[in-house]
């Protein structure tokens, strides 16, 4: 699973997927709730958008209802659970641009954060699901989720999470497959695209977060577009 990531930056976007969010900021580094960009289709066409992490939005928890997390969707039951199956049946896939994403590691005998990127460099796109909400006068809004699969026999996505727990991972999805991942026409076909994407691609280090205290404010992640 995945509830950290460092999304990709503005111009890294319109230069990998042709197209551009609209003026709303959005950080470094995006954890539950926090606003960060999505690729969609709609009307047959690309599009942009800035949507908020996690399927099920905090605010839209119903008061009396134990806090959940919705920022990740198994695979094996998206089309089940009540968070996830609707937008799932209406197809309602995205890309979500990244330059990296964190996991724990616990080879040492204590978490260590890492970060996994691609070998190259480039920015890359992990298949996600959108939804769309009433904001009341505030007129309406997205939030999206992760689709995870089993990582059991992937060489490098098998060594996060705790011992003990099922080994799990973000689908990332190959550049030559956007388009056809946004434009599946059922979910069988998009079902295909749900696998474990090669090691020998990807990058992995120990990269510990920035320290918390009174230096805080001087270590916390910019907002894109901010100088």
């Amino acid at each position: 699973m995945c509830t950290n990531y460092a999304a990709a930056r503005r111009d890294r976007i319109f230069k990998q997927f042709g197209v551009e969010p609209s003026d709303s900021p959005w950080r470094d580094e995006a954890y539950k709730d926090y606003p960060a960009p999505i690729v969609r289709r709609v009307a047959d066409a690309e599009r942009a958008d800035v949507a908020t992490f996690g399927m099920v939005p905090r605010k839209h928890i119903p008061p009396g209802v134990r806090v959940f997390d919705t920022m990740n969707a198994r695979a094996e039951t998206v089309g089940e659970k009540r968070s996830f199956s609707g937008a799932w049946k209406r197809l309602q896939l995205c890309l979500i641009p990244c330059e990296a994403f964190y996991e724990p590691n616990y080879e040492s005998g204590k978490a260590v954060r890492w970060r996994i990127n691609m070998a190259s460099g480039e920015p890359f796109a992990i298949a996600g699901l959108w939804r769309e909400w009433g904001e009341g006068a505030e007129g309406k809004a997205l939030s999206f989720t992760m689709l995870t699969v089993n990582s059991t026999e992937h060489p490098l996505m098998n060594r996060f999470h705790k011992p003990g727990d099922e080994k799990r991972s973000v689908v990332i999805v190959r550049p030559t497959d956007y388009e056809n991942w946004l434009g599946s026409n059922s979910t069988d076909e998009a079902r295909s695209f749900l696998n474990l994407f090669p090691a020998e691609l990807m990058h992995a280090e120990a990269f510990p977060a920035p320290p918390r205290g009174s230096k805080a404010s001087a270590t916390a992640p910019k907002i894109e577009g901010e100088k």
